[in-house]
C-alpha cells in the first residue's frame, strides 16, 4: 500500500540546477523520518539527505553539504531534494525513503520503504 514516487531527475549541465520530488502514498506521512540516497553504477548506494518528521531538522552528506537543500510538504505529502551546482559526480539514480524511526538516519538498511528511483545526468 505504501508507495513512493520520486520525480523531477533529467539531463542537466554541470553547475545546473534540479528539484526532486518525492509523493507519497500510502502512510500517514508526518509520522516518517524521509531521506535521499543515490547510486551511481558500479558503485554503493550512498546517503545523501535526511529530514526529521517536521523538517526542522536535517542531516548531509559532506559530498552535497552546501549545495542539496532537502525540505518537506507535509501537507502535499511530499519530499523534495532540491540540487544546485551540480558536478558530473552527482550523476546516479536518486532514491527516496521513509522510516518510521524516531530519528532520521543516514543508514539505508535503517529505512522501510523506497522508490523506484530518478535518474540525475550531470554533463561536464
Amino acid at each position: 500500500q505504501v508507495q513512493l514516487v520520486e520525480s523531477g531527475g533529467g539531463l542537466v549541465q554541470a553547475g545546473g540546477s534540479l528539484r526532486l520530488s518525492c509523493a507519497a502514498s500510502g502512510l500517514t506521512f508526518s509520522n516518517y523520518c524521509m531521506g535521499w540516497f543515490r547510486q551511481a553504477p558500479g558503485k554503493e548506494r550512498e546517503f545523501v539527505a535526511a529530514a526529521s518528521w517536521s523538517g526542522a531538522s536535517t542531516v548531509y552528506a559532506d559530498s552535497v553539504k552546501d549545495r542539496f537543500t532537502i525540505s518537506r510538504d507535509n501537507t502535499k505529502n511530499t519530499l523534495y531534494l532540491q540540487m544546485n551546482s551540480l558536478k558530473p559526480e552527482d550523476t546516479a539514480v536518486y532514491f527516496c525513503a521513509a522510516t518510521k524511526r524516531y530519528e532520521f538516519s543516514t543508514k539505508s538498511e535503517e529505512y522501510d520503504y523506497w522508490g523506484q528511483g530518478t535518474q540525475v545526468t550531470v554533463s561536464s
